[in-house]
């Protein structure tokens, strides 16, 4: 497949040669996009500038149609999209799919909540006076994405962008373009004016340059490393731009003694094992009260050890390869720092690598300690270690000694138990016997070094606005 960027209503190839798309299950190249760079980049954000006083004026029931019927195409090729997503990433067919589905869901949802975008009036405090407060687009808005939901989080940034009146510039990542070109042609195909929509591939410094730099980018939204997000926040300094940020995530999981430990394990392997661990919100360590830990080790294993590794195409598949290199010997480094540390290995533990692909199996750790690499780095890989606890308090106080503040999960069958944990857990996520909690109509986003601001739910449509304040003397 060939990928073109998608400037001011046209489709091109321009930049400096192209960037290789690989299947990271075979090491066999998928396609190309264009290495654009700042010339790119900086057409597409004055295409959207350009776009944006005739975009922003339009009503909220003409972007909602267009905002619908791109959603109609999306799952009418939701099985062509998932193909690409699965060849690009390495996730299976049918997770692929799913991702596609849900981020239709994103925009069906604020092509409805766009509908709902409300001012509102206040008593003025002397007669003669009348004080409104209203809602207007905050702009151009600039979107980087990551590679391991290059379909859910285009459409997590882009469908309220537009539903709020905005012009969009989006840079997917180097690793995953294909999905979001695709999308793209979909989103063309459903009628969006020139200028409205752009599609920049390449160079993520020198178009990350243009977007936190350029006068006319309002907004930036970005979901990646919280190194990174730190940077793209020192960056935008000088224009003050408006910043959402979803960063870097480590999820612990807390298992009660009072918890149903068939619906602890489901969480847990839903949490930890979805797209091969390579999630934001992947529980990334394991806490289980001392009386149960035992047991709840021996069923995740058994769970565990059924997984099915492989090619994403290929049928069965619910574990397909980590991104690259670099995922593959990070997840082998906590494993065998945590070994070294006293840890001992339920189930997998190692890997295979072949054809410049990069496959980890399944593992399950316990006699985990707070001194592991494992207990205190995102792994992004399939590693779940389990380490024990005393109390509910000890629990809480383990799992929110991290610098990061995503999503958390707990289970518990006692209200007065699980009301004390979710109240105090230090983030922006919580999941109460629920290891997926995810949802359009919800807002995800985390507190401390995860991020800065919410997407989805009502929260995610006012990032994409400004309220504007009219005092006016009669």
């Amino acid at each position: 497949m060939e990928g073109r960027h998608y400037i001011n209503g046209e489709w091109n190839t321009s930049g400096n040669g192209v960037i290789e798309v690989m299947n990271p299950a075979t090491g066999e190249q998928v396609g190309t996009v264009p290495n654009g760079g700042e010339e790119e980049a900086t057409k597409a954000v004055e295409a959207a500038a350009a776009a944006f006083p005739s975009w922003s004026k339009t009503t909220v029931y003409e972007r909602a149609e267009l905002l619908m019927k791109w959603h109609d195409l999306l799952l009418e090729n939701k099985e062509d999209v998932g193909k690409i997503l699965t060849m690009e990433m390495g996730k299976p067919l049918a997770e692929a799919i799913g991702e596609v589905e849900y981020s239709a869901s994103f925009i069906s949802w604020f092509a409805e909540e766009g509908k709902r975008v409300y001012g509102r009036t206040i008593p003025a405090s002397k007669p003669g006076k009348r004080i409104q407060v209203n809602k207007q687009p905050v702009g151009v808005v600039a979107s980087i994405t990551p590679w391991n939901f290059p379909a859910a989080m285009m459409a997590r940034k882009m469908a309220p962008a537009l539903a709020a009146g905005c012009t969009f510039v989006a840079k997917p990542a180097k690793l995953t373009p294909l999905t979001a070109v695709r999308m793209y042609e979909l989103a063309v195909e459903a009628g969006f004016p020139k200028g409205v929509i752009n599609l920049v591939s390449g160079s993520a410094s020198k178009i990350g340059k243009v977007f936190t730099s350029h006068p006319d980018v309002r907004k930036l939204t970005f979901t990646g490393s919280t190194e990174v997000g730190k940077e793209l926040m020192k960056q935008s300094a000088e224009t003050m731009q408006n910043l959402s940020l979803e960063l870097g995530g480590h999820a612990p999981i807390i298992v009660l003694d009072d918890a149903d430990l068939d619906l602890a394990v489901e969480g847990a392997m839903a949490s930890k094992f979805r797209n091969a661990g390579q999630t934001c919100v992947c529980g990334n360590r394991i806490y289980v009260q001392q009386s149960i830990v035992e047991e709840f080790s021996q069923r995740l294993q058994e769970a565990a050890s059924k997984l099915k590794v492989g090619n994403g195409l290929d049928e069965g598949v619910q574990i397909g390869p980590l991104i690259d290199k670099d995922g593959y010997e990070k997840s082998d480094r906590h494993v065998k720092d945590a070994v070294e540390k006293g840890a001992k290995v339920l189930v997998g533990g190692d890997g295979r690598t072949e054809n410049n692909s990069y496959f980890y199996n399944p593992t399950v750790l316990v006699n985990a300690s707070s001194d592991m690499l494992v207990m205190h780095e995102e792994t992004f890989g399939p590693v779940a270690p389990i380490m024990s606890f005393e109390t509910d308090e000890e629990a809480v106080k383990l799992a929110n000694d991290t610098r990061f503040g995503l999503a958390a999960y707990f289970f518990t069958e006692s209200m007065s138990r699980g009301t004390y944990l979710s109240e105090n857990l230090e983030y922006g996520i919580v999941g109460w016997n629920d290891g997926a909690p995810s949802s359009a109509q919800a807002p995800f986003g985390g507190m401390k070094e995860s991020g800065i601001g919410r997407e989805g739910g009502q929260e995610g449509l006012e990032a994409f606005l400004e309220t504007k304040y009219v005092s006016i003397k009669l």
